[in-house]
């Protein structure tokens, strides 16, 4: 059964139903992105200006597999322009005010994490911001090489030369000395199988 925004057989979707479609297969996906890279007020603005952007140049969004990826590419743009109006921001303020810049709080200040998450995440922290962008989207986004090539805009080979230089970096900074095979998630298992 067709749902309620797709067209009828044999004829293209319209420009309406192609956005509706993106939108709602994939603003979860966008949101959560968001959420982890930016203070929540900041969350719900950033997702809108991606799905702007998306709106606006509809006729270039890949379709199947690659829509995704392309998203986040946009997303990646929008949260980077974030973070440097916000890092302006508090210069501003700083000045005005007397008072000293504050970094905007990271994703680790979002979630609780145990000992050994803190240890990771403080690892992940002193990477650079490309390794750490690599990383968040083959963890938090599950991608795999060819989407995060999408992303980034390089080749399957350099995106995997990337997230493999990533990972070294990662357990080299957390003294990490066996990869767990898994890819990215270095945490050890406790008594009574929690983690």
């Amino acid at each position: 059964m067709a749902s309620a925004w797709e067209e009828p057989v044999g004829q293209s979707p319209t420009t309406d139903t192609k956005f509706r479609r993106i939108f709602d297969e994939h603003f979860e996906a966008i949101t959560r992105y968001c959420l982890r890279r930016l203070p929540s007020a900041d969350v719900n603005d950033a997702a809108a200006e991606v799905f702007l952007v998306a709106w606006k140049k509809l006729d270039r969004v890949p379709t199947g597999d690659e829509t995704l990826p392309w998203l986040y590419g946009v997303a990646r743009n929008v949260v980077r322009n974030a973070d440097r109006s916000s890092r302006r921001s508090g210069r501003l303020a700083g000045k005005l005010g007397g008072l000293a810049p504050q970094a905007a709080p990271g994703p680790d200040v979002q979630v609780v994490r145990r000992h050994e998450d803190d240890a990771l995440l403080r690892a992940l922290a002193s990477l650079k911001v490309e390794d750490q962008e690599v990383l968040r989207l083959r963890a938090y986004e599950g991608m795999a090489a060819p989407q995060i090539a999408l992303v980034l805009g390089c080749s399957t080979e350099a995106a995997k030369k990337r997230i493999s230089r990533a990972l070294g970096r990662l357990r080299k900074a957390a003294n990490l000395s066996q990869p767990d095979g898994s890819g990215l998630n270095p945490r050890t298992t406790s008594k009574g199988g929690e983690r």
